[in-house]
C-alpha cells in the first residue's frame, strides 16, 4: 500500500514557509527519533539550503526510540554540513532548556537588540513541534493534540527580547517515494487516519518488529514460537490473547491492529527505532534497484510495442 497525505493547508504552509525563510537565521527541524530520515521533510532541506541557513535537527521522542540507533543518527547528522543534531525529549525540561544556547551558537552574528535571532521551527505533523514551542516559552501558545496536523497556520512569538520563534504547521510532501516511509509515518501517527488502513500498517509494523525486536513482542504479548510468525500472525495472536472477537466468534483483526499500533506509539512495547543509518542506506539502494528494473521493463515494453506497430505498418 502506497500511503500519501497532503491536505490543502500543507500546500499553503509550504508557500508561507518559503517566504518566511528569507527572514530566518536558523531552522530548527524536529524529527521523530524512531524514524529520523523517514520523518525528514525534503522540502525543509531544500528551502533552508537555498537560503544557506544552518539547521538544528532535533531528534525528539528519544524516550520511545532505541538508544543505540539514536546515537548512530546523531553521528550521521553531525557529519552533514550546516547541521547540528540534538537528541532529546520535550518531557524533560532540562533537555528543552539547552536549545536557546545551542541556537545562538549556530547564528552568533544574531541575538542582540538590533539584530534579533529569528528561528523557524519546522517538521512533519505530530513530531512534537507545538509541544516544544510551549516548553520553550513555558506557557501554552500552540495547540497540542494526539492527531496529526493540529497546527494549521504560522505564528510568531518572542522567546526573549532578542529571539523570535516562528512556529509552522506540520508539513508532509506531495509524494512519498518509498512505500516503507509512508508506512513508518503511518505507524508513528504522522499521517491522518483517513489516509490509511490500520490493518495494513499494523502488518507492516509487525514484520519490522519481527526482524528488529522479536523479544519485545514476546515480552508484551507472550508469544511462544515467535520465529514461526509472520506479520499477520502477530496481529492475529494479539487478537487471540486479548480476546478481541467479533460477533460470531471471528478474531477482530481491526481492534487488534489498533491496539498494536497504540502500544508502539505510546512506548508500551519498549524503545523501538524503525530505521538506522545502515538500514536506511540499504532501503534506498533496494528502492533504487527496484526503480531501475521497473524503468527497464517499461522501456522494453515500449520497444516491443513500437516494433509491433512498425511490423504492422510494413504488412500494409
Amino acid at each position: 500500500m502506497a500511503i500519501q497525505w497532503f491536505p490543502g493547508h500543507m500546500n499553503a504552509a509550504k508557500k508561507k514557509a518559503a517566504e518566511q525563510m528569507e527572514n530566518t537565521d536558523l531552522v530548527i527541524e524536529v524529527v521523530d527519533a524512531r524514524l529520523p530520515e523517514a520523518s525528514c521533510n525534503p522540502m525543509v532541506d531544500e528551502l533552508r539550503k537555498f537560503r544557506q541557513r544552518p539547521c538544528l535537527k532535533i531528534l525528539n521522542k528519544i524516550d520511545l526510540a532505541d538508544p543505540a540507533a539514536t546515537a548512530a543518527w546523531v553521528e550521521y547528522y553531525d557529519a552533514q554540513e550546516g547541521v547540528t543534531a540534538y537528541a532529546m525529549t520535550t518531557k524533560k525540561p532540562g533537555d528543552v532548556a539547552r536549545i536557546p544556547d545551542m541556537a545562538k551558537a549556530l547564528a552568533p552574528h544574531r541575538g542582540v537588540p538590533t539584530k534579533p535571532l529569528r528561528i523557524m521551527i519546522m517538521g512533519i505533523p505530530n513530531v512534537g513541534k507545538s509541544t516544544l514551542m510551549n516548553a520553550l516559552l513555558k506557557k501554552r501558545v500552540a495547540k497540542v493534540g494526539d492527531e496529526p496536523a493540529v497546527t494549521k497556520t504560522q505564528q510568531k512569538l518572542y522567546l526573549d527580547k532578542n529571539t523570535v520563534l516562528v512556529d509552522t504547521p506540520g508539513m508532509l510532501w506531495p509524494k512519498i517515494a518509498m512505500p516503507s516511509d509512508g508506512l513508518m509515518l503511518a505507524a508513528s501517527h504522522a499521517i491522518g487516519s483517513n489516509a490509511l488502513i490500520e490493518e495494513e500498517v499494523a502488518e507492516f509494523l509487525a514484520i519490522e518488529l519481527l526482524k528488529r525486536y522479536p523479544e519485545l513482542l514476546v515480552a508484551r504479548y507472550g508469544f511462544k514460537e515467535i520465529d514461526k510468525l509472520d506479520g499477520i500472525g502477530v496481529v492475529e495472536g494479539i487478537a487471540a490473547r486479548r480476546g478481541f472477537r467479533q460477533r460470531g466468534g471471528d478474531l477482530d483483526f481491526e481492534k487488534a491492529s489498533h491496539t498494536f499500533l497504540q502500544d508502539y506509539r505510546s512506548g508500551a512495547l519498549g524503545r523501538i527505532s524503525l530505521e538506522t543509518p545502515a538500514t536506511r542506506a540499504a532501503a534506498l539502494a533496494a528502492f533504487g534497484e527496484e526503480q531501475r528494473v521497473k524503468a527497464e521493463a517499461a522501456a522494453a515494453k515500449a520497444a516491443a510495442k513500437e516494433a509491433e506497430r512498425m511490423k504492422g505498418k510494413r504488412g500494409t
